[in-house]
């Protein structure tokens, strides 16, 4: 059934599934790896929390476990939170552990290219996407690091590109490690500075196609209006232009060091430019760079970034007065994001005066959910992928720039 006319009655049943397929499918190969069969540990009982604290938890985790209530529960929703806004303090060893099997996670771009190469040599080149994929979701389930793990799904949503591009098939496992994970709690301006310079977004947006006396406007114009301004974000055609023009040259080696970003100045447009008011003299990559910055610390980035992260983590409807708050915290530290989530959480989440408002999970939360309530044990293998498949949101799939729907409507029926 194409997942375009999935009822939701069909998408809940769907969904159900997979929790049983967890246990048969996916839970073999677990087992197998650490000498055999072991029988379940029983479930203590739960913790008792506040409806309040566990919506949040439910908001702030890919499903709450046990042992993320009874920490709530010992030291407050507040102080939680704090702990995960620092996750490099939190020891993450049983998801690592997990992550051994799969080399393609660490290995240099022209490498993953050659797996391609050698598909006549009996080298599936689909084990790379499909080994990020199958990561992705180890990590959501068994990561102490949650929020983090939460933060890399928004921003891998707000910076979207497919595996079904080009080259993407596999510059998206290194755009996921050296872009998106190192920078989700970061700096703004240093996930965007990332991101332009990646070699999966030059290719998904068309900027390799981007030279002098032909621009190619694809990768200009999703830089303003998806990823830093937005749509209302006071830009004109005019400046699109300019920074497609200023974009020239901005490519990605196609022989040696394959997939490696590179600036050719042969290709670049060396006349002055102007975006956003800001005259740009002939400077070749740093044209561009020059923009970047303007960019992230834009106050229509702030209020563009600050509501799309209250809609993620707080309602479809944001309270305005926390989105407002969230943007003033933006501007005052130069887009610190853990400092920005700090305000959404803490007022509109943990505040005891913080609207009960429902949030709609998405099929990729709704999974995750269930895997790790029950406790379940998943390799992330094949089964589970295929019911995300036909629930629509499978991983690193949305053709689209604008990432999956974070809205209840599109995922309703």
């Amino acid at each position: 059934m194409p997942a375009s006319s999935l009822s939701r009655r069909d998408f809940l049943r769907l969904a159900g599934l997979v929790s049983a397929s967890a246990a048969v499918a996916a839970c073999a190969p677990v087992y197998a790896r650490v000498g055999g069969p072991a029988e379940p540990a029983p479930l203590p009982d739960a913790p008792a929390l506040a409806p309040a604290d566990f919506r949040a938890l439910d908001r702030l985790t890919f499903g709450p476990r046990l042992s993320e209530r009874a920490r709530v529960a010992e030291i407050g929703l507040a102080a939680w939170i704090e702990e995960q806004l620092a996750p490099a303090a939190l020891d993450d060893g049983p998801a690592d552990w997990r992550l051994h099997r799969f080399d393609t996670l660490t290995m240099k771009p022209q490498d993953l290219a050659d797996l391609g190469d050698q598909i006549f040599d009996n080298v599936d080149m689909t084990t790379v996407p499909d080994e990020l994929r199958q990561a992705t979701l180890v990590r959501q389930v068994y990561s102490r690091r949650q929020l983090y793990e939460i933060m890399v799904e928004f921003w891998g949503d707000h910076f979207n590109l497919t595996t079904a591009k080009g080259d993407c098939w596999f510059l998206k496992t290194v755009d996921d490690r050296e872009v998106i994970r190192p920078h989700a709690l970061g700096r703004f301006r240093d996930l965007l500075w990332a991101s332009a310079h990646s070699p999966a977004m030059l290719i998904y947006l068309d900027n390799q196609a981007n030279i002098k006396g032909l621009p190619n406007e694809n990768y200009a114009r999703e830089l303003m209006e998806l990823h830093t301004l937005g749509v209302d974000g006071g830009y004109t055609q005019a400046d699109v232009m300019d920074l497609a023009r200023a974009l020239t040259g901005w490519t990605v080696k196609e022989r040696f060091w394959r997939g490696d970003y590179s600036f050719n100045p042969d290709l670049h447009d060396g006349e002055a430019k102007t975006v956003l008011g800001l005259h740009l003299a002939p400077e070749g990559q740093a044209e561009a760079e020059h923009v970047l910055e303007k960019l992230a610390i834009h106050p229509a980035t702030a209020r563009f970034i600050s509501t799309k992260l209250a809609r993620r983590l707080l309602a479809d409807d944001p309270p305005p007065a926390v989105v407002a708050r969230a943007t003033a915290a933006f501007l005052a530290t130069g887009g610190d994001i853990g400092t920005v989530l700090r305000v959404i959480l803490l007022d509109g989440l943990a505040a005891p005066e913080a609207p009960a408002v429902a949030k709609f999970k998405r099929p990729i939360n709704f999974v995750t959910a269930a895997l790790r309530q029950l406790n379940a044990e998943t390799d992330g293998g094949p089964a589970l992928h295929e019911y995300l498949l036909h629930m629509g949101q499978p991983y690193f799939s949305w053709p689209t720039p604008d990432g999956y729907p974070d809205r209840a409507a599109p995922w309703s029926g």
